[in-house]
């Protein structure tokens, strides 16, 4: 399987700006979505699956320090880089505690910006190419190859078991949301689709039972969650 590219959620409100974000980040190979206010970025968020997030701070209708702390509470995992026209050290702490994994001051060059998105990624485990793979206690979990390992034994998964673990592993010891879960990977929360999700949470907790130390709990009401004892 090819590798996949990796998905840049872009918050802008400098249309030009933003456009040649964008065009110049499509051109090193990340798929580039841009949003021009931080309340249509949250809301392409929690459409789409993203694997990173460059957010300028001074955006209309939501700014950028907002949407960051919104997206940390169903993504605690995924890179935030902002961008902004201020230097001060109180807005890059303020950054900081808003959940973000870097800070870049206007004027910048788009070198910087690459080399330091590509740092991120790094860091989180995710190549610029796409690759991404995960440790859930014993098991070697591959997003990309769709394939969980333990003691040599490859289990190859579906495309909806894939994305589902991989949003349990990106909140790891954390309540996933369940709402959260179905709009991300279905698009839609129904009740059919919230039937079709305990399918493959009842799948993937049969595949998960091999390691005594991760379990795949329920949590009343509001999720679930992947528990990883170290």
């Amino acid at each position: 399987m090819e590798n996949q590219k990796v998905k840049v959620l872009l918050a802008e409100d400098d249309r030009n700006l933003g456009n040649i974000l964008k065009s110049y980040l499509e051109a090193k190979g990340y798929a580039t979505r841009l949003c021009v206010n931080g309340q249509e970025a949250y809301e392409q968020f929690l459409r789409e699956k993203y694997d990173f997030c460059v957010v300028d701070v001074m955006m209309p209708v939501k700014d950028g320090f907002t949407l960051a702390k919104d997206i940390r509470q169903h993504d605690k995992q995924i890179p935030i880089l902002f961008l902004t026209a201020k230097s001060l050290e109180e807005d890059k702490l303020k950054g900081f505690q808003a959940g973000a994994d870097d800070y870049l001051t206007k004027p910048f060059s788009m070198d910087e910006l690459l080399l330091r998105m590509e740092a991120i990624l790094r860091r989180s485990g995710m190549s610029p190419s796409g690759t991404k793979t995960f440790k859930i206690g014993n098991f070697d979990f591959d997003y990309n190859l769709q394939t969980l390992k333990l003691n040599g034994e490859e289990q190859r998964l579906t495309s909806k078991e894939n994305e589902l673990l991989r949003l349990l592993c990106e909140n790891m010891n954390e309540t996933l949301d369940r709402s959260f879960a179905l709009n991300k990977i279905w698009q839609d929360d129904s009740y059919f689709n919230a039937r079709s999700m305990d399918v493959y949470i009842a799948k993937l907790r049969k595949y998960l039972k091999n390691d005594a130390g991760v379990e795949l709990i329920n949590v009343h009401g509001i999720g679930f969650k992947l528990v990883v004892k170290s």
